[in-house]
């Protein structure tokens, strides 16, 4: 298969769990191509056109961590396709990372749509991700029962009233935003509140969200595709998350670092009740944060954590992924447009 990967900027990009997934569907002897988020091309009266970077058959380190760095040295030309030469289209550039671009922000759902209606199996489903763009909006469809208590707005008086119902101790974050930067967790003691809270209202609109105690064991990064854990040997696609000294923040690039986790009965309850609303809405591959009984977040746009498994000697699941994106091809194939993106993009 010919499977395209969007990304932020291909030229900047460093190993991650995308690169990863290249590198599986590289070994695999599937032909990967790379694209940047501005990388589309629309002219009236054809087909959507791409400009993309082909990994050259050269390239054959066995290692994933390399596989980036002898792409970058092969120091390969863009060349302009078009998207009828792709069979699948995967949308991994995350648009919280396009502070200076905000013409990326929703370029990759937006010319992913016009890809999946010219007959490219598209994942995460382009028409799910545009209804899911801001997570953490959507997360608040999913059940009471999962989740803590929060508020969304863009009144500081709001705000100030969910600190005094949480007993004036809260976790403070943008509506839009990702890897922990401007979060805060705010107690009584905090001196700077009001400063806190015009600056996160300047972004735009804020979460309040209640506090969890179990938090300061980190949290559990849990992956789920077509609405499934990832199992292997007995070792699921999950991982702890454990924060950094004097940090309650508990994502990577903030420090946190890598444990294994058991599958608890905790965790089998929220992800039963997730499942049925991420395969309803064709989300392939989504990301789960949760501390003990609760989802904190979901991440649905270019969820990670599959290049850290390694640190506590589990399988990185790259295989289990590429399976999966191989049997909807061949599915496709088989009924054409009897099945539509959304169902094959969550079909297993």
């Amino acid at each position: 298969m010919k499977i395209c990967f969007v990304v932020n900027n291909v030229h900047e990009e460093n190993y991650n769990s995308s690169v990863l997934l290249m590198h599986n569907a590289h070994q695999r002897g599937h032909t990967v191509l790379m694209m940047d988020v501005g990388d589309f091309n629309f002219t009236h009266n054809e087909p959507l056109s791409i400009y993309v970077l082909q990994v050259p058959k050269s390239v054959k380190t066995k290692s994933a961590k390399k596989f980036i760095d002898d792409v970058k040295k092969a120091k390969l030309k863009k060349k302009k396709i078009s998207s009828k030469n792709v069979d699948v289209l995967f949308i991994r550039n995350n648009p919280t990372e396009e502070v200076e671009r905000q013409w990326a922000e929703h370029a990759g759902v937006a010319f992913g749509k016009m890809m999946q209606q010219e007959g490219v199996l598209v994942l995460n489903d382009a028409y799910a991700l545009s209804h899911a763009f801001i997570d953490k909006l959507y997360f608040e469809e999913l059940p009471l029962s999962i989740k803590p208590d929060s508020v969304i707005t863009r009144k500081k008086e709001d705000i100030l009233e969910f600190f005094e119902k949480q007993n004036k101790k809260m976790v403070l974050k943008p509506l839009e935003g990702s890897g922990g930067r401007d979060v805060y967790l705010i107690d009584e003691n905090e001196k700077n509140l009001n400063q806190i809270i015009e600056t996160l209202l300047n972004q735009g609109y804020v979460i309040g969200q209640e506090y969890l105690p179990d938090v300061k064991d980190g949290d559990v990064r849990i992956l789920l595709m077509n609405g499934r854990l990832i199992e292997r040997d007995g070792k699921h696609s999950m991982i702890r998350r454990k924060m950094g000294e004097g940090e309650f923040r508990s994502n990577f690039n903030q420090g946190a670092t890598a444990e294994a986790v058991e599958l608890t009965d905790d965790f089998k309850k929220i992800i039963e009740v997730v499942a049925p609303k991420l395969i309803q809405d064709g989300l392939f591959f989504v990301g789960l944060d949760v501390v003990k009984d609760k989802l904190i977040e979901i991440n649905v746009l270019s969820p990670g954590g599959l290049d850290y498994f390694h640190q506590i000697d589990y399988p990185d699941f790259g295989d289990e992924i590429i399976d999966a994106i191989e049997r909807k091809l061949k599915y496709k194939k088989m009924y054409g447009h009897h099945l539509s993106n959304r169902v094959l993009a969550t079909m297993e």
